[in-house]
């Protein structure tokens, strides 16, 4: 009887092949592709380790089963993909996270949270739900201490594809929660209880004792987006206060310890779908011009910057003065040091927006030398690298 080959560990050849964007004529390096899906850590997170030598994604490759997701890391200089965890239920899409220098990785399976020490390849339970309560997306505090997630109740609302049941579920959530787990002696506690559906759950990047969240919605639909959480009182205060017609989201904490956040002003809800029109909002007129602004850890703004581009997310990098942006086609750097922001196509992407595993959700990495997509513009979710330094 022959042995069951261990996964994790198990090694993948490069996938790696180089095209000429159909636009642009800027190198894109494809980095997998065959019958697999495969997407990047969301942006408020990196995929990158420390160092930029490799990324670390979630790919169905290893399963019978398509979109049974798994961790896998990939070696950027020789394409050589190696898998990371082995969960016969896989990874819940979104509900995953790592350190920056990738020694822990952590993710939600089934009702479980659990915590993957890459070094050791030991794999811990941390938190298991006996609610009925859904588990949001963890991070992971500076100093390794924390994982931080949104708790939310679980409603009767079919979520899917092009953002269906979105709006329904924001007004069927009635209570929520910010948990912390800390890592040093198993505790599990409620810092915060909400009655709104809780989201984006980020440590800033420079203090374990703060971190951020949001009222998840249409952005035209909920009254104050962002809010900031000192976890040692348990105290909020809301980060860009909003006014009637403010329509944010999208926020993630700056390389220098600040908020990023982006403002559609008027009747926008911060959605795509794959007709490239909004979810919820079918018919906007408005002459208020859309801008992204940045806050400091008090929540007051520092700067806004009018930035009449469409956009579907945006990454900044290190100093704040370029941004990298997904319009509905293309890829796009947005340069915010002159007198007015200037736009540069990158090159397309073509990806459907059918899923939030297809949104691009471009990424700087560490060092700002390369940038990360994913699109299924081949039918299949796959990953991209722009190099900014060829």
């Amino acid at each position: 009887m022959s042995e069951v080959e261990p996964l994790i560990g198990k090694q993948y050849p490069s996938e790696l092949k180089r095209y000429a964007d159909e636009k642009t004529g800027r190198t894109v390096i494809q980095l997998t592709s065959g019958d697999s899906n495969n997407y990047h850590l969301y942006f408020t997170d990196n995929s990158f380790t420390t160092g930029d030598q490799e990324i670390y994604f979630l790919s169905d490759r290893a399963s019978d089963t398509p979109e049974i997701y798994n961790m896998f890391k990939m070696d950027l200089n020789t394409g050589i993909i190696t898998q990371v965890t082995d969960e016969a239920e896989g990874i819940i899409p979104t509900s995953h996270t790592k350190s920056p220098d990738s020694e822990l990785v952590v993710y939600v399976t089934g009702k479980q949270i659990k915590l993957h020490n890459t070094r050791t390849n030991e794999t811990t339970v941390v938190y298991e739900e006996k609610g009925d309560v859904h588990l949001g997306h963890p991070f992971l505090s500076p100093n390794k201490k924390y994982i931080g997630l949104a708790r939310n109740e679980n409603v009767p609302i079919k979520r899917g594809a092009n953002y269906s049941g979105f709006k329904e579920t924001m007004y069927a959530i009635k209570k929520g929660w910010i948990t912390l787990i800390d890592l040093e002696d198993g505790r599990v506690f409620d810092v915060f209880e909400d009655t709104h559906w809780l989201g984006h759950f980020q440590f800033a990047p420079d203090d374990s004792n703060l971190a951020m969240f949001c009222h998840e919605g249409p952005w035209n639909l909920v009254h104050q987006r962002i809010w900031l959480l000192d976890i040692t009182t348990g105290k909020v205060k809301p980060c860009f206060r909003q006014e009637e017609d403010d329509c944010v989201g999208h926020e993630f904490w700056t390389s220098d310890g600040n908020v990023f956040f982006d403002n559609r002003r008027k009747g926008h809800d911060g959605t795509i779908t794959s007709d490239k029109t909004q979810a919820i909002v079918t018919h906007v007129e408005s002459d208020q011009i859309p801008y992204i602004g940045f806050a400091d850890k008090n929540g007051e703004v520092l700067s806004i910057i009018d930035l009449p581009y469409y956009c579907n997310h945006y990454h900044a990098n290190n100093d704040n003065t370029l941004l990298v942006g997904d319009e509905v086609e293309d890829l796009v750097l947005i340069h915010l040091g002159g007198d007015k922001p200037t736009i540069e196509t990158l090159c397309t992407h073509q990806t459907s927006w059918y899923t939030q595993q297809t949104h691009c959700h471009p990424t700087f990495s560490w060092d700002n030398s390369k940038i990360l997509y994913a699109s299924d513009r081949d039918g299949k979710i796959n990953l991209y690298l722009i190099d900014m330094n060829p």
